[in-house]
């Protein structure tokens, strides 16, 4: 099968993101006039080593936001937010806080997450995630698209769950949540290590 994305792909659902999988979940915590805001977001990935950098993109609307999300609205207005890491225990609040609620309500109190302040930045981070990457935005790219947007950000604080540290190494123990596409999500746990050629 071959197609040209702008003459469509004419099967049931789109393949797009379930090509490009799995990838990882970047729970973004917010704080902002109207308060602390929660959601998760795939199209997410570190892109730097130093100093250490990531990136993730917003592409839809809330009819109660002139642009994008609230995420990015309140990125908008603080220039801060937290990247939270989401293993398999955290499935169900994950998924619980991507439900289009509106600008004010807290995704943490819908998801029955705990809070907890940041160190860096004044923003929330999910107390349960297995670490926690506090960023200070460096910039937000209009992307072709309605409503497409990616926003990068330099890493200002780490947290990592002690429990998630095993002889020096991050290891969640529950393993790691990926997203694969239209409604499917994967549990990752087969882990191995392989050396690059000298």
């Amino acid at each position: 099968m071959f197609y040209r994305p702008e003459d469509g792909h004419g099967l049931p659902h789109n393949p797009w993101n379930a090509i490009i999988a799995p990838r990882p979940i970047a729970w973004i915590s917010t704080r902002s006039t109207l308060g602390d805001n929660l959601a998760p977001y795939s199209f997410f990935s570190a892109c730097a080593y130093s100093p250490p950098q990531l990136m993730f993109a917003s592409t839809s609307t809330k009819p109660d936001r002139d642009t994008g999300k609230d995420t990015l609205a309140q990125i908008r207005e603080t220039g801060v937010f937290c990247v939270n890491l989401v293993t398999p225990a955290l499935t169900a609040p994950m998924n619980a806080s991507s439900a289009p609620l509106a600008a004010g309500v807290s995704e943490f109190d819908v998801a029955g997450l705990t809070p907890a302040e940041c160190e860096t930045i004044a923003c929330p981070r999910v107390a349960e995630a297995p670490a926690s990457i506090e960023c200070r935005m460096t910039q937000i790219v209009k992307l072709e698209g309605t409503a497409n947007y990616l926003c990068t950000g330099v890493a200002v604080g780490i947290h990592i769950r002690p429990d998630c540290l095993v002889d020096g190494r991050y290891s969640p123990q529950d393993g790691y949540l990926a997203r694969m596409g239209y409604q499917d999500y994967a549990a990752v746990r087969d882990v191995f290590e392989l050396e690059r050629p000298e």
